[in-house]
């Protein structure tokens, strides 16, 4: 394996990369930095377009146009323009913010939520947008973060962050509702499961908060193969390429020597 800081933002919270395999480019946020970008891997244009609240995670419409989440609504972001504009909303309590989302395969935007400027244990949720109506999946959760579908879509996979768990949902795809399954991993190290996303093979890859790695997990047994360590603390998440290789997000920690944090990382697993 081979790293490379690619973009190093000096963001205190570099989050939610999300790659276009149709397009070959991928996209990130900066969450108190109110941005979002665009980076395009063959060319290195890296574009960004700031909103006026946190946004957190980012939906792919087209080529370089986006939904991205934000505290005061979700944005439509153009960027062979620059242009924005707001295009629904999801009513949440000031006291919370959004934090991770996906898209299922119906094309409903998932997405939790997570207390702030505090963090508060259980007043989170999840919800699941569609056509201008929204749901409550997930209830009482305190830091909603990493989502991602089995793939054969019948399970999804979500982390609330300090029960250091992954938990597994029985997903209906007509209807976009939950049943709690089971927890099929759990973090026993220093790290705190954060971002996540999943492999050609369904294993799952989790960005670990506090434990300097990305980790790989069998979610059938709940067995880790293998942790990828990068020269960060806090890492946030990550999501392949079509290469099979890993974009990595990461933020700032209280450690002296920073000067690595809040970048970019391109975790290059398998040779072109």
């Amino acid at each position: 394996m081979t790293q490379t800081l690619i973009f190093n933002g000096n963001s205190e919270l570099l989050e939610g990369p999300v790659f276009d395999t149709n397009n070959n480019c991928l996209y990130f946020v900066s969450i108190f930095d109110h941005l979002v970008y665009f980076y395009n891997p063959q060319t290195k244009e890296l574009l960004s377009v700031k909103l006026d609240s946190p946004v957190s995670c980012i939906y792919i419409q087209d080529y370089k146009k986006i939904i991205a989440a934000s505290k005061n609504g979700f944005f439509e972001i153009n960027f062979n323009t620059l242009e924005k504009k707001l295009v629904f909303k999801i009513e949440i309590d000031d006291k919370v913010r959004f934090n991770d989302g996906i898209k299922d395969p119906k094309g409903r935007y998932i997405i939790g939520t997570m207390g702030y400027p505090e963090v508060k244990k259980n007043i989170g949720q999840v919800f699941s947008y569609d056509k201008g109506e929204y749901i409550t999946i997930i209830e009482n959760t305190t830091i909603s973060n990493g989502l991602a579908f089995s793939l054969d879509n019948k399970w999804l996979y979500f982390i609330d962050t300090p029960t250091k768990k992954v938990a597994k949902y029985a997903y209906d795809l007509n209807t976009g509702n939950v049943q709690f399954d089971s927890y099929v991993i759990e973090l026993k190290g220093e790290g705190s499961p954060d971002g996540m996303c999943i492999d050609n093979n369904g294993m799952l890859w989790i960005a670990e908060w506090g434990g300097s790695c990305v980790s790989q997990w069998n979610p059938l047994g709940g067995n880790k193969i293998q942790q990828l360590e990068l020269p960060c603390i806090n890492i946030t998440s990550c999501c392949f390429d079509n290469n099979a290789n890993l974009y990595v997000t990461t933020a700032k920690s209280t450690s002296e020597n920073n000067i690595y944090e809040g970048g970019l990382y391109y975790l290059e697993l398998n040779k072109k």
